[in-house]
């Protein structure tokens, strides 16, 4: 017992903060949030329970750190640049990012206490629009949008019942052979000469939806 008791010492004299955040993201990636508690981190890094409080104070504290970490690998748009191709940039990166982390799709915005990454990105976003010339209302109007867009539409990529364009081909000629005859044209049509089409990807959606919204927003923009 006291050779167990001296290796989680020293584990965990080697612990900070970020060792912390980052066994629980990768818990989460693997598991799920529902697989994440301090009892769990604690065994992912090999100690007592007890000594992870000497990093995050409680759950909600670690929670914070996880989404503090994940707005770090977004890509942070530079102010005074071309603010399309840095907010185009932006959307895409923090898609490829949330699809790498899951659990953080309904949590992004969501905190009490955000940390320094999530603050500074946010205001990264707020300065490349201010500095494009947005007033203030029509900066948040297309922050707003864009993070509509982005988080909205990974719930409903992240949430599909099907995985890859034969999983959706056997899926939807399940679907068309059980419609009821004569009834629901528009789906019929859409359904068997689009989305069963070869080469069908929803994930594509995402940057047709961006590129509206970028250009709805540039048109507003010199409108204003």
């Amino acid at each position: 017992m006291a050779s167990t008791r001296t290796r989680h010492s020293g584990r965990g004299a080697g612990l900070s903060r970020e060792r912390v955040v980052a066994a629980a993201i990768e818990l989460a990636d693997a598991d799920g949030l529902a697989s994440l508690s301090m009892r769990s981190v604690a065994r992912r890094l090999g100690v007592e329970a007890m000594s992870l409080y000497h990093h995050v104070a409680n759950k909600e504290d670690l929670l914070d750190g996880m989404v503090d970490a994940v707005f770090a690998e977004f890509h942070t748009p530079t102010p005074g640049g071309d603010w399309v191709q840095e907010l185009r940039r932006r959307s895409r990166s923090a898609r490829d990012v949330l699809k790498r982390h899951p659990w953080a799709v309904g949590l992004m915005d969501s905190r009490r206490n955000p940390g320094l990454e999530t603050l500074r990105h946010h205001d990264a976003v707020l300065g490349c629009l201010r500095e494009a010339g947005f007033s203030l209302a029509l900066t948040g109007h297309a922050f707003a949008v864009l993070d509509a867009h982005l988080y909205g539409f990974l719930v409903q990529e992240l949430s599909l019942a099907f995985d890859g364009e034969q999983d959706l081909a056997e899926l939807g000629a399940a679907l068309v052979d059980n419609l009821p005859p004569g009834q629901l044209t528009y789906f019929r049509e859409f359904t068997l000469e689009h989305a069963l089409q070869p080469g069908y990807d929803f994930g594509k959606e995402f940057d047709v939806g961006l590129e509206l919204i970028l250009d709805g927003l540039a048109t507003r923009l010199a409108a204003s």
